[in-house]
């Protein structure tokens, strides 16, 4: 069988799809990987995939260029006939299924967060809720990627039930993350990784990182991908600021995420609404604590008070207090808490649950 990966990054297959594209490899089934080029693109050819430049960009409506990407997938799709085309992120998710229309190729989507189109509510918004109701009546199968994000997407675009399905995120590879012994007694680490854009509580973090100013007893480290000419990206300024002053200390986007969250104790999410955040999930595999907004997504991933806390979603003081909290804890508190999180994980978010689900859909659309 003939499948292939959609997305709009080498990056997201390489960091979020390397078990489910080994999968089916080792199936003997001929992959096709579709996404733009980037610094990820050879890593994943030397997979053994067949990648096809798909030029896209992730962010923003531009009516030329997406109706160059929708011509080359359906050029592609009728060209290299897959049989099923798995998709990721909003572009790859609707352009495929459109593309994918009076072609027998099944298109089966991941819903991996509902990103700011459903957090407000204008004519960008609109047009895109209006892609979604029409591209997603040629779906074959549509996951999400937890309930609360199902339920608010399935109030605006109606979809029969046999069609919908939940999975725990990307899931992780338990193998790749192993539990390790976090440096309890000294400095207190607290670590935040993501892209630098508001909607992912990046000055929330700040914020309450600048009540410790001079404490050398806890520490802040913000690790992601800068990008200021994004829409919602902080201000290049801002983020001097905090570095300038020791609120935090900043790394950019890197390859050695596993080390650096070895090297913490305890991951910070204070995002405004998620899919299933692989931060948490990298985390709670490591065996670390977890601080996250009690938002969809994060909820998923922080049982509170077992493996970490949950804070109110913009409010930096209650973020504050959480730090706090975690900070009176007895050692013996906190590890249960690492041990807690390994558990959480092995549970509910092994990556052989993803596996397992899209085996199912592919039995079910058959």
């Amino acid at each position: 069988m003939k499948v292939a990966f959609v997305a709009n990054t080498s990056w997201n297959i390489y960091n979020f799809r390397k078990g489910l594209v080994h999968h089916f490899i080792a199936k003997g089934d001929e992959v096709l990987v579709l996404s733009p080029k980037d610094e990820y693109t050879e890593e994943v050819v030397k997979w053994g995939v067949k990648w096809i430049d798909t030029p896209l960009e992730g962010t923003g409506i531009n009516p030329a260029k997406d109706i160059r990407y929708l011509r080359k997938l359906r050029r592609i799709f009728k060209a290299e006939a897959p049989k099923v085309a798995f998709c990721f992120t909003i572009k790859s998710n609707i352009y495929s299924c459109l593309a994918a229309r009076s072609i027998q190729t099944s298109i089966i989507c991941n819903v991996s967060g509902l990103g700011t189109v459903f957090l407000v509510d204008d004519l960008v918004a609109k047009f895109a809720i209006n892609l979604y109701r029409i591209a997603f009546r040629s779906a074959s199968f549509i996951f999400f990627q937890n309930e609360d994000d199902q339920n608010l997407f399935l109030s605006k675009v109606s979809l029969p039930k046999n069609k919908i399905g939940l999975l725990p995120g990307s899931g992780i590879d338990l193998t790749e993350y192993q539990y390790s012994q976090p440096n309890f007694g000294g400095v207190t680490k607290f670590l935040m990784i993501s892209r630098l854009i508001i909607e992912k509580g990046v000055r929330e973090f700040a914020e309450a990182a600048s009540h410790f100013e001079g404490n050398d007893k806890v520490s802040f480290t913000l690790v992601g991908r800068f990008n200021e000419i994004h829409s919602r990206s902080i201000d290049k300024a801002e983020l001097d600021t905090w570095i300038s002053k020791g609120w935090i200390k900043y790394l950019p986007h890197t390859d050695q995420i596993k080390n650096i969250i070895q090297d913490h104790e305890v991951i910070v999410l204070p995002s405004y609404r998620e899919g299933t955040p692989r931060t948490l999930l990298e985390g709670a595999a490591s065996g670390r604590a977890l601080l996250a907004s009690n938002v969809a997504g994060c909820k998923e991933v922080v049982e509170d008070g077992m493996n970490g806390f949950l804070f109110e979603v913009k409010d930096a003081s209650h973020l504050l207090g959480r730090i706090k909290l975690y900070l009176s804890l007895a050692l013996n508190e906190r590890e249960t808490m690492a041990k807690n999180s390994r558990q959480l994980a092995e549970r509910k978010f092994d990556e052989k649950l993803v596996v397992e689900s899209y085996e199912n859909s592919l039995h079910r659309i058959k």
